[in-house]
């Protein structure tokens, strides 16, 4: 309090202040029938005593009429509670401030709503008044745990290891790959900077610099339109290393989480367990895993290969395909007959996969369209491959492996939360199970012309140390040196050991992407004048701060986020630009037809 007026805050009179005159400041949080007001401030809660006598009429009169959310000036001498009336669950419950001079600083007019966690409030009207909805315990909770983490992150790479903080630029160009940028137009005609979707070339460039550590808290955007839980502008902890390899950075971010980790969260044990893309995708159908529980994939083909199924066969008859299946306990007691044929509604529209289910009835028979076409010992090997107790339902599907993986998984997770929605406990909310993957195909067919290539995560990634051969002969089959970072099913960190040799970079670029490398030619010059060996990773920090805080959104750690449709619905932003104002940049509006009429309406 050295640098403002108040003598205290809000949140920290005990009962060894009795008979200290303070001067507090705060915002009105709660008043009852002109006896006591509640004063609120960032770090707490005090109860204020209006007097009731002659003297102080004015006191009375201007606190009993202050309206909630007013911010006021109250000075007064602090004493304790009358007995039997403290306040236990309140920090401040053994004390009571007694009014003797007060001011209203702000009156504050009728709210859009209440300022209380528990009263509901649609997600635009909390945005449209995001300063009001700031003043929310959870929110305030949340943004300064936000600021201590990355506080203490900052203190672990900067002080303890030497990384050495540097700023980059958000006016750059367009990165080939990756996700769509956002476009800054200049006032040269038809030439636009880039807002970077990540500091991915800046980061490298520093370490051709010889800064060997560099580390940023840093903006990125991405311009993805309409994708649920998605930021347009986001923050990552980023982070680049020289001479490095793999198990090095992995080593550096289990130190940094298990240092900057809040102790109210619990401890986080070291080091994280490790899986495969391969592996990921063949027990748990995606590439970030949520092992909080299990109902793992498993593949059942050998059991049924001799079974005379057509659709079985048909299935097994293709290079890659398989018969794989998912066990959810007590699905029987849990799920009604709705949830079944939602699950397999969602593998057919999502997927193009059909599902087949198998019962476990109480006396250990099974109830299915297949049993008749299986034996007791195909029916008994089944029980035991899926481990399957009564009341278990197995959903069953047939097809090419990355489909049926891809399905299954997804009809794992829609499983659990229906479960856990009919009373089942599966996931324990207050654990934190991190997971490595590994070993990611460096390139994937691309969706719209399956016989191009595009890189799995961007075109700087090193190819796996084994693969490199296969690089120049085979690309599709080559591993790369990425690492992605799960936590209970989501990503929250990806990096990666870079390309340090020019001749390799242009290859991807111009062999394998076919891509333009003169639109790069600064790094793959850079990397040929004595680049050394680097690699790194970012963490995103407003996914990991949503979980570590179990935030419905990752708009709910953001001070000023944008809607689901990348608006800031405070300021109307994006908004209406003069002709002009657009002018200097040489852009004219196209307007839509639609648009159009309507403007002249």
């Amino acid at each position: 309090n050295s640098f403002v007026t108040r003598t205290n805050t809000c949140g920290e009179l005990r009962s060894a202040h009795v008979g200290q005159k303070v001067t507090l400041y705060g915002w009105v949080q709660y008043q009852r029938q002109g006896l006591f007001l509640v004063l609120r401030d960032f770090q707490g809660l005090t109860q204020v005593i209006i007097p009731q006598d002659e003297a102080h009429s004015h006191v009375k009169e201007l606190l009993s009429s202050a309206p909630l959310e007013s911010v006021l000036r109250v000075t007064g001498t602090v004493s304790p509670r009358p007995l039997g009336q403290e306040n236990p669950k309140m920090p401040t419950g053994d004390i009571e401030v007694k009014a003797e001079t007060a001011e209203i600083l702000n009156s504050c007019k009728k709210l859009p709503f209440e300022i209380k966690d528990f009263i509901k409030k649609s997600e635009a009207l909390r945005m449209q008044y995001r300063y009001l909805d700031l003043r929310s315990p959870r929110l305030q909770r949340a943004l300064r745990l936000r600021s201590r983490l990355v506080m203490s992150m900052r203190h672990y790479l900067c002080n303890l290891h030497g990384f050495v903080d540097v700023e980059t630029p958000t006016l750059f160009k367009r990165t080939p790959g990756g996700a769509k940028e956002f476009l800054v137009p200049s006032r040269e005609p038809g030439k636009f900077y880039s807002l970077p979707q990540s500091p991915q070339q800046f980061k490298q460039l520093l370490m051709v610099g010889g800064l060997d550590r560099y580390f940023q808290v840093a903006r990125c955007y991405r311009d993805e339109g309409s994708r649920p839980d998605r930021q347009p502008e986001f923050t990552q902890i980023d982070i680049e290393m020289s001479f490095v390899d793999q198990a090095g950075i992995q080593r550096l971010i289990e130190g940094l989480l298990q240092h900057s980790w809040p102790e109210e969260r619990g401890s986080i044990m070291t080091p994280f367990p490790s899986m495969t893309y391969e592996q990921a995708l063949a027990e748990y159908g995606t590439d970030k895993p949520d092992t909080r529980f299990g109902m793992k994939i498993v593949d059942i083909s050998d059991v049924l290969r001799g079974s005379n199924i057509h659709f079985v066969q048909n299935a097994l008859s293709y290079p890659h395909g398989s018969i794989r299946a998912i066990c959810i306990p007590q699905g029987v007691r849990y799920l009604t007959n709705k949830d079944l044929e939602s699950l397999k509604e969602s593998a057919k529209s999502q997927f193009n996969q059909e599902i087949m289910e198998i019962i476990c009835r109480p006396d250990g028979s099974l109830k299915s369209l297949l049993t008749k076409f299986l034996g007791e010992k195909e029916k008994s090997e089944l029980i035991q491959a899926l481990n399957m107790q009564e009341d278990d339902v197995v959903l069953l599907a047939a097809g090419e492996h990355k489909q049926v993986c891809c399905a299954l998984g997804a009809l794992r997770l829609l499983s659990a939360n229906l479960l856990e929605a009919a009373g089942l406990a599966l996931r324990d909310p207050t654990a934190f199970h991190f997971l490595w993957v590994v070993d990611f195909p460096l390139f994937l067919p691309k969706a719209e012309n399956p016989t191009e290539l595009e890189s799995a995560h961007h075109p700087f990634t090193a190819p796996h140390p084994s693969d490199v051969s296969l690089l120049y002969s085979d690309p599709t089959k080559v591993r790369s040196q990425h690492y992605d970072l799960v936590l209970n099913g989501n990503e929250v960190g990806g990096g990666s050991i870079r390309i340090h040799s020019a001749e390799q970079q242009r290859f991807v670029l111009e062999k394998v992407l076919k891509e333009d490398s003169e639109v790069l030619s600064h790094l793959i010059e850079a990397l040929e004048l004595g680049a050394p060996p680097h690699g790194g990773i970012a963490l995103g920090l407003d996914r990991l701060m949503s979980l570590i805080v179990d935030a419905p959104s990752i708009r709910d750690v953001i001070a000023f986020p944008k809607s689901f449709r990348g608006r800031d619905l405070m300021g109307n932003a994006p908004d209406y630009v003069t002709p002009q104002e657009l002018e200097p940049y040489h852009i004219q509006v196209s307007w839509p037809l639609e648009e159009k009429e309507a403007k002249k309406n």
